[in-house]
């Protein structure tokens, strides 16, 4: 993988295979957190009481470690791993994909089973635009609100990410700093002595 790039998809999309009755809703989102993650799962069962299964898949970061896969009562290794296979043959990370599953009355097997949760997230995966998006690693700046500008003007100049502020006398700002600009970027905010730079 790209030291200084990664791939991800660009907007939630939603995809819906039928196979014998059954109906697999797959909803695939660009992902930031593991908070995030539950609060799309929490959201998606909230809409879909009546549905038989949510199964998922999502895989954050770009060192490959951190992903899970749930079959959520499928027979073990049927719904999850064939979700995490699709987002991993395109190469892609920071993305989670809950398929929702209406049962039709008609079992499907493992074989079906997996063809089912294969498809309906390969259908959801191939209708939204993939992006390449920089590495980014994260800090958190801390300083006098006054220097709220000259701060803002480094996180501009070098396509820095916003991901949190809080705004009192004193300001928190957490960004992505890109990692192939990352030593301009401490240098430029090192040279504002009263800006706290902190690695998350």
């Amino acid at each position: 993988m790209n030291e200084e790039f990664y791939y991800t998809i660009s907007q939630p999309v939603v995809a819906e295979f039928k196979d014998r009755g059954s109906r697999f809703l797959a909803y695939a989102y660009p992902l930031a957190s593991v908070q995030e993650f539950k609060e799309k799962l929490k959201q998606l069962k909230e809409e879909h009481p009546k549905a038989a299964h949510h199964c998922f898949a999502y895989r954050l970061g770009v060192d490959g470690n951190t992903f899970r896969v749930s079959d959520d009562g499928e027979p073990s290794g049927s719904a999850g791993k064939p979700i995490l296979g699709q987002i991993d043959s395109k190469e892609l990370t920071n993305v989670l994909v809950i398929v929702v599953r209406y049962f039709g009355g008609t079992l499907l097997g493992v074989p079906g089973l997996i063809n089912a949760y294969k498809t309906a997230t390969s259908l959801a995966l191939q209708t939204t635009p993939v992006i390449q998006k920089q590495l980014e690693v994260n800090y958190l700046l801390h300083f006098d609100y006054t220097k709220m500008n000259d701060v803002m003007m480094v996180v501009k100049q070098y396509n820095c990410t916003v991901l949190k502020q809080e705004q009192h006398l004193f300001c928190d700002v957490e960004i992505g700093v890109p990692k192939n600009r990352l030593e301009e970027v401490l240098f430029k905010l090192g040279d504002m002595h009263t800006v706290e730079v902190k690695k998350l």
